[in-house]
């Protein structure tokens, strides 16, 4: 009986050890289980926290980036209107140096040598002409179109119309004093100072000495 009692002992024993190491293994497997999920929303707060970083540090760099971009453009304005200004050509009176849709820029200036390019207000428009005689200086245009200043016969060798054109003025003429007198390249149709619808311009009317043509692209130039 008692042989019969131990042996009841000892199954009982076992089962309660393989019960016991069945709870084990669960509460490890439970205990594992729960870890990755710790670990898993760790990486979600981790990914979440550095996304809001990164949407932070991008929006920064965006206000950066634009308020740099916005003073550049202030900047590129203010130098097109002052120092700069774009001109865009209208007419055929400047062919062939330029033609109609050119765009040209200009710098401001009060220095002005023979030759040079100048845009001019007249009647709320802009014009472009050529410098040809300074105050004080005499001008003549014979029949044929040869201008000569002071006596001496210029060298133009941008023209390709050598006309007298349209003029009311009688030559010889002296330039009145801080006027400038100009001519258009195109000489056989140009309006300029051998009329007095224009006339000779001083610098009051000068909005600047052309420097480059910029369009079209592929027949960029510096004056």
């Amino acid at each position: 009986m008692s042989e019969n009692i131990r042996a009841l002992h000892l199954e009982d024993e076992h089962e309660l050890r393989r019960l016991l190491e069945i709870e084990m293994q669960k509460n490890e497997e439970l205990e594992e289980k729960l870890n990755k999920a710790s670990g898993k929303t760790k990486d979600k707060t981790a990914g979440t926290e550095d996304s809001a970083e990164y949407k932070s540090c991008f929006y920064r760099m965006f206000l950066q980036t634009a308020g740099v971009l916005v003073v550049i453009a202030a900047i590129a304005v203010l130098i097109a209107t002052l120092v700069t200004p774009a001109f865009r050509i209208y007419g055929t009176s400047m062919t062939p140096t330029l033609k109609e849709g050119d765009i040209v820029l200009s710098v401001r200036t009060t220095n002005f040598d023979r030759g040079d390019l100048v845009a001019f207000y007249f009647n709320n428009k802009i014009l472009v002409k050529r410098v040809i005689a300074f105050p004080g200086e005499w001008v003549d245009i014979d029949s044929d179109g040869n201008v000569t200043v002071n006596g001496t016969k210029l060298d133009e060798p941008y023209i390709e119309d050598q006309a007298l054109g349209e003029t009311d003025i009688t030559f010889p003429y002296q330039v009145p004093a801080d006027r400038y007198f100009v001519l258009g390249d195109h000489r056989s149709t140009s309006i300029d100072s051998r009329n007095t619808t224009i006339g000779c311009i001083s610098k009051e009317m000068i909005a600047g000495r052309l420097m480059f043509k910029v369009w079209p692209l592929n027949q960029f130039r510096a004056f």
